[in-house]
């Protein structure tokens, strides 16, 4: 890495490039580069959606160079939370930066219009945006793709109508069919009136050890294309989850209310590749190729011939806008995730919005007043496609609210006790016992991929492992100071069998970088402080975390959880979380 830093201004159009090698050699890269930039920002007395609210782009060490190092870290204030922000995508985002020589991108300041930034190498150009703003996040990428010369491979990242509206729960679009998605970062593009940014670059890196970094790529190479490991990425893709998360009691339906859907067949991932498949691609730099692709077929008005749209598909809008609102049609399915996709929403808080509205209308908290006259039942695909278009455009203040999550509606409406949210982010798709929620509401990000507390689930579930609260929690917490490591590498998640401590060290190696064990643990231990430290700066409490109430509730795969156990678990991962804050 180059270690440059790229600093761009709104408000007075100006940039600049400067290096920080002293960052890079503490904190290695991605997350530790940007959650360490965020960190000395001071973000405390800064509103999310603020000129002085910063959007950083961070990239690591492996990026460009090794397979499956794919992809590009986000950090910003979140305004669904209110406090620390990331967000990880893939596309070519990060070969795109590598390739232009910077490491991190630094956005701060409004624009007096609404804009779209390019970059080409180290050189900023500012353009208006008056004829792509109110164009979808697919429209817009098609537009600025044809619009806008690159040099090398482009990546074009840019927000929906969601974005623009600032909705709380607005995503960033990346490439094709890759997101910035959680968190609320559409927002705050939206509110800097920041509607895309193009990145290409023509720069080329030479290793100073080819032969000990040939040895490292072709290890890497073979056990992601031949070995276990990846296999079902590239087969079935994260689809392939539905069954086996069923079959376990641990889908979430109709507003985790059970984990057992009946049409979970129709939803599954070996269902959707047989009919509905229509094309698999890669992130840049990466032989897996898990995106897949379904084809929505919808007729004209004559009813001969048709239009035909290509839409990503995984686990988590399965789950979210599929099982957990009881949609039991793929074609149904598709066309809700059209319509999400074109928006900018987050897919996730989406589904958890959507389903908390259902519950809250069938307990007569909200009423046809609230949704103009629609009826919300679970499995009604023509009503949520009417409130999706009903939010898009924000036909009332009802459906304004729904824009800005679960949590936001629940305070205002009632109905909290059954709002399926973690530190206010809505719950990924697990319904495996208490590790996965405590990871949803205790990792830095609320997501399943801060710590897989679901993994250990699973694993108590078939009886690998037995159930040990403090053990349990430990083990949370070394996972997700792992997760820091890989995240600072910007390593895919879905390649964290293949990377192991081992093939790490070595791969930093074969770039010039000499660290050992230690030095990864250490590394990873501080950055979860720092990251703790700007959540509790931030306005996270320590002291008033809890689980929603309905997940008591309920059967789980592991079981109905013991309302006593899951209180003094979440103590004492708090006081560890404390004794973690300290170091720094």
């Amino acid at each position: 890495m180059n270690n440059k830093i790229m600093r761009i201004d709104l408000s007075s159009f100006k940039s600049e490039v400067y290096k920080n090698s002293e960052i890079y050699k503490e904190y290695l890269g991605g997350t530790g580069v940007a959650t360490k930039l965020l960190f000395d920002m001071n973000i405390k007395s800064i509103d999310p959606l603020s000129p002085d609210s910063p959007i950083i782009l961070s990239i690591g060490p492996l990026n460009g160079i090794f397979p499956i190092s794919t992809k590009t870290i986000a950090m910003f204030k979140s305004p669904l939370t209110g406090n620390l922000g990331e967000s990880h995508a893939g596309g070519r985002l990060f070969m795109s930066m590598y390739d232009a020589g910077i490491s991190a991108i630094i956005i701060t300041g409004k624009a007096p219009y609404p804009v779209f930034i390019v970059i080409k190498d180290e050189e900023v150009e500012f353009h208006r945006a008056y004829s792509i703003w109110g164009q979808s996040a697919l429209a817009t990428e098609r537009i600025l793709h044809s619009r806008v010369e690159g040099v090398g491979k482009r990546s074009i990242i840019r927000i929906g109508p969601a974005g623009e509206h600032q909705a709380l729960m607005a995503n960033v679009s990346v490439d094709i069919g890759r997101h910035f998605g959680r968190l609320g970062l559409g927002a705050v593009f939206g509110s800097k009136n920041l509607k895309a940014v193009v990145i290409s670059g023509s720069k080329r890196h030479k290793l100073e050890n080819f032969g000990k970094f040939n040895k490292v790529y072709n290890k890497i190479f073979w056990d992601a294309v031949k070995s276990p490991a990846m296999k079902k990425y590239h087969d079935l893709g994260t689809p392939q989850n539905v069954l086996p998360l069923n079959s376990i009691n641990s889908l979430p339906t109709r507003n985790f209310s059970q984990g057992y859907f009946e049409s979970a067949d129709a939803l599954s991932g070996e269902n959707m590749s047989k009919n509905y498949l229509a094309q698999q691609i890669a992130c840049a730099n990466c032989p897996v190729g898990c995106i897949h692709l379904g084809v929505l077929r919808e007729p004209f008005e004559d009813n001969i011939h048709y239009k035909s749209f290509k839409i990503p598909y995984d686990y988590e809008p399965i789950y979210a806008m599929g099982t957990n609102l009881s949609i039991n049609r793929p074609d149904a399915l598709l066309k809700l995730l059209y319509i999400v996709e074109r928006a900018g929403w987050d897919v996730m808080e989406t589904g958890v919005t959507l389903a908390w509205a259902t519950e809250a209308f069938e307990r007569g908290i909200i009423g046809v007043k609230e949704t103009d006259g629609l009826v919300l039942n679970f499995g009604d695909a023509g009503t949520y496609e009417k409130v999706l278009y009903k939010m898009l455009n924000e036909e009332n203040e009802f459906f304004k609210d729904l824009n800005n999550g679960s949590a936001f509606c629940s305070e205002k409406y009632g109905g909290k006790e059954f709002a399926i949210n973690f530190g206010k982010n809505g719950s990924p798709g697990y319904m495996t016992g208490r590790d996965g929620f405590l990871g949803f509401l205790m990792g830095v990000r609320h997501s399943h991929l801060d710590s897989a507390g679901y993994s250990l689930d699973e694993r108590i579930i078939k009886g690998d492992m037995n159930a040990d609260p403090s053990a349990e929690i430990d083990l949370l917490i070394k996972e997700e100071e792992w997760r820091f490591v890989l995240n600072s590498l910007t390593i895919c998640l879905f390649a964290r069998k293949i990377y192991t401590e081992e093939v790490v060290l070595e791969a930093l190696d074969a770039v010039g970088i000499s660290m050992n064990a230690d030095d990864l643990f250490k590394l990873g231990r501080k950055i979860h402080a720092l990251k703790y430290r700007i959540k509790v700066d931030n306005g996270f409490d320590l002291n008033h975390l809890k689980f929603p109430d309905k997940l008591f509730d309920i059967q789980t795969g592991r079981g109905k959880m013991d309302k006593d156990v899951v209180q003094k678990m979440i103590k004492e991962y708090t006081f560890k979380i404390r004794e973690i804050m300290k170091e720094v």
